[in-house]
């Protein structure tokens, strides 16, 4: 049997439900998936804790944009760290830089130090710091489990040579996740010529969910489909 795992990333409760009913080994839990994924609601995280089987990892991140945060975002950061431990959640997706590219593992292992016991998922923050290989070694020093990258690139099947080279660097130490632009054309590729173990995507289709009754305009959203994930764990099942 594979032991390969698949991450579904999910905005929305809708997706969330897809992801597991899909099969997915996990999920990050993020809002507003337009801006690269923010800090999920309260609400929507009791919801999960209430709801769902498998386990669930919000992102830690208060704002779309860059990952360096001011003094005031830090301190948001720090309570809805605390929140999702008093949760339950079984984990955190975090990142932060300094000004100049480099990994802020100050602030950084004060998230982990309160996240104590979670697993710790870094994520794409990693592909804008300013020297891969040091800001693995510098991920690994903070005793995270895993890091979620595109190898620098903005999909992950053209970084195919960086991520199979932080893998190697990586060794045994943590998991290197390929993410951005996984699909069920490319999985088998990524994985195989990467040597990864775990992977992330959204799985999602477009679909159209009412009518304005006033300008006839059709609203539309991008949701995770069950059959997408269902069919990217048949590959995984057979690598």
């Amino acid at each position: 049997m594979s032991n390969k795992q698949l991450e579904i990333c999910v905005g929305s409760w809708e997706s969330a439900m897809a992801a597991q009913l899909g099969g997915a080994d996990r999920i990050e839990l993020c809002d507003n998936l337009a801006e690269g994924g923010t800090t999920p609601s309260y609400g929507m995280l009791l919801k999960c804790k209430k709801t769902l089987q498998i386990p669930f990892f919000p992102i830690i991140r208060p704002r779309g944009g860059d990952f360096v945060f001011s003094d005031d975002e830090f301190e948001i950061m720090k309570e809805d760290v605390i929140a999702c431990k008093d949760l339950g959640c079984k984990g955190i997706v975090i990142g932060i830089l300094r000004k100049d590219g480099s990994i802020d593992t100050e602030r950084c292992a004060h998230l982990i130090d309160l996240a104590r016991g979670l697993e710790i998922t870094f994520h794409r923050a990693f592909d804008r710091c300013n020297d891969l290989k040091k800001g693995l070694e510098d991920i690994i020093g903070l005793g995270c489990h895993r890091v979620l990258t595109s190898g620098g690139k903005e999909y992950a099947f053209q970084g195919l040579e960086i991520l199979k080279s932080l893998i190697i660097q990586a060794g045994p130490r943590i998991s290197i996740m390929p993410g951005s632009g996984v699909k069920e054309q490319n999985l088998a590729q990524i994985a195989q010529e990467t040597g990864a173990h775990e992977f992330h995507t959204t799985a999602k289709i477009k679909l159209e969910y009412g009518i304005d009754a006033t300008t006839d305009l059709v609203f539309s959203t991008f949701e995770t489909s069950i059959d997408k994930v269902a069919q990217l764990k048949q590959i995984l099942s057979k690598i």
